[in-house]
């Protein structure tokens, strides 16, 4: 037999229901909680992934601007019959400035270009550029202070350099990986949205917030996908996710065969490849360096390593570093513009045999990808148009921060900060904090920067009622 509810059961059903936040209201509650990360993000990392932006897309067209401001160095005023040889040319270098000591020298396939010569100068890493057939010396340069080397670090370090601004860079770039994911679901039309203000941008009213908010999330929508790859692509260089993917990419064989060796047995030395070498390869980087047999024999001179590479179908431009000390090697390497062409060799120093030798084809499924990435990031991989693309995506990067910042100033209150509201039900606040972790767990970098954010909320913002203030909506 069945009882009435009770006038108490009543109320608590009442109550309960109350409490309950309806099934309409989820979503709206869910969008208000990934825009509070989506805002943070975009406060914090605006200023990075602009300079990242600028950076990158003037470095995409390094050959064409170094070509331009060091064209008198870079190039011979007449091609001759015959190049001096290696040996002979380092040997005059040497003497006609002494105290320099060369430690890599990089040919070219280009009749008119100079030979790139790598030195120490009075301690410290030089640049010099020579004429292959008068040996005259046309360009002296600070290897740190070149066009190409400013940029790279303003790039990776911000200029500061060291490895605070590296992990810093890596941060920014890992936190518009957020961005790019969170901006995608706050821009999905929840309704039957026009085509205005969704893929194309409403700009009949300039200045309103409209106008800046269609600016900002219609390019970032086109260019997400584009974004998206050029972060990847770069992350192999990070400092902490780098070296993450080089531990993959190695633990499961799919970066380079463990030893590409001709015919020795596995290297003792722990030295590695980009420790002793010059423009080596990203999947060859870590490859173990071999030693050269020792016991009195003399070092073959630097002419008799150029037949080697070319019977070996290393093809030019590549670069040949020095042997360091009795059992160190020549290394023969290129990271070439066509990374299919990418190769690796170590080459004992006295009999010329070729101790490693790793090309592109050795390369696993992995360090394949990687490479062919790295070629992108760079804007080399399909010539000018790579180039035009990048481009198109760092600026279209730069017009989404910049909108950003007018769309913000636009809604701020005065004396906040204009946080997107915060009366969001606890259980969507979990479920999208465990989101955000998940990233932090496959980003590093950002499951600490994470924990900071909770530490700082919890033990500092709660706690001063002027930052409570200043946070709200």
């Amino acid at each position: 037999m069945q009882h009435a509810p009770t006038e108490q059961a009543k109320h608590n059903a009442t109550l309960s229901e109350t409490k309950k936040p309806p099934a309409n209201r989820i979503l709206p509650t869910l969008y208000q909680s990934v825009w509070r990360w989506h805002f943070y993000a975009g406060l914090i990392f605006a200023p990075f992934l602009i300079i990242l932006a600028f950076s990158g897309s003037v470095y995409l067209f390094k050959p064409q601007i170094e070509g331009m401001l060091y064209k008198d160095m870079l190039t011979v005023s007449s091609v001759g019959s015959q190049p001096m040889s290696a040996d002979e040319l380092i040997a005059k270098t040497e003497r006609a400035y002494p105290g320099t000591s060369i430690t890599a020298i990089t040919l070219s396939d280009d009749p008119k270009s100079t030979v790139t010569l790598s030195a120490v100068r009075d301690h410290a890493a030089t640049t010099m550029h020579a004429d292959p057939y008068t040996g005259t010396i046309k360009g002296i340069m600070n290897s740190d202070e070149t066009f190409s080397a400013f940029f790279k670090k303003l790039h990776s370090q911000l200029v500061i350099g060291g490895t605070w601004a590296n992990r810093l860079v890596e941060l920014a770039a890992c936190w518009a990986v957020i961005l790019v994911v969170t901006g995608l679901y706050l821009w999905w039309p929840r309704n039957k949205a026009s085509i205005m203000g969704t893929i194309l941008p409403r700009l009949s009213k300039p200045g309103s917030r409209t106008f800046w908010r269609d600016l900002h999330a219609v390019p970032a929508f086109w260019l997400s996908l584009c974004i998206l790859v050029l972060i990847a692509t770069g992350l192999p260089w990070s400092g902490v996710l780098g070296g993450q993917i080089d531990r993959i990419a190695n633990a499961t064989h799919t970066n380079y065969p463990p030893y590409a060796l001709s015919f020795l047995g596995k290297p003792e030395s722990v030295t590695l490849t980009k420790n002793v070498a010059e423009n080596v390869p990203w999947a060859a980087e870590n490859i173990p360096v071999p030693q050269s047999m020792s016991g009195g024999y003399v070092r073959l001179p630097i002419q008799d390593i150029i037949p080697i590479a070319d019977r070996n179908e290393v093809l030019k431009p590549y670069t040949i570093t020095m042997p360091q000390g009795q059992t160190g090697v020549y290394t023969i390497s290129t990271a070439h513009e066509q990374p299919g062409r990418d190769a690796t060799l170590h080459i004992d120093q006295y009999s010329g045999a070729v101790l490693t030798d790793v090309r592109f084809a050795d390369y696993g499924i992995m360090a394949k990808a990687i490479t062919m990435g790295i070629a992108l990031h760079e804007g080399r991989l399909f010539g000018m148009a790579n180039q035009i693309l990048g481009l198109l995506t760092c600026m279209g990067l730069i017009v989404i921060a910049v909108s950003s910042y007018f769309m913000w100033r636009k809604r701020k209150p005065q004396g906040k900060l204009g946080v997107p509201g915060k009366s969001i039900p606890r259980k969507i606040q979990v479920g999208v904090l465990l989101i955000m972790l998940l990233f932090g767990a496959l980003m590093p970098l950002v499951g600490l920067s994470i924990v900071v954010i909770l530490i700082l909320d919890l033990l500092v913002i709660r706690r001063i009622r002027r930052l409570q203030s200043w946070f709200s909506a």
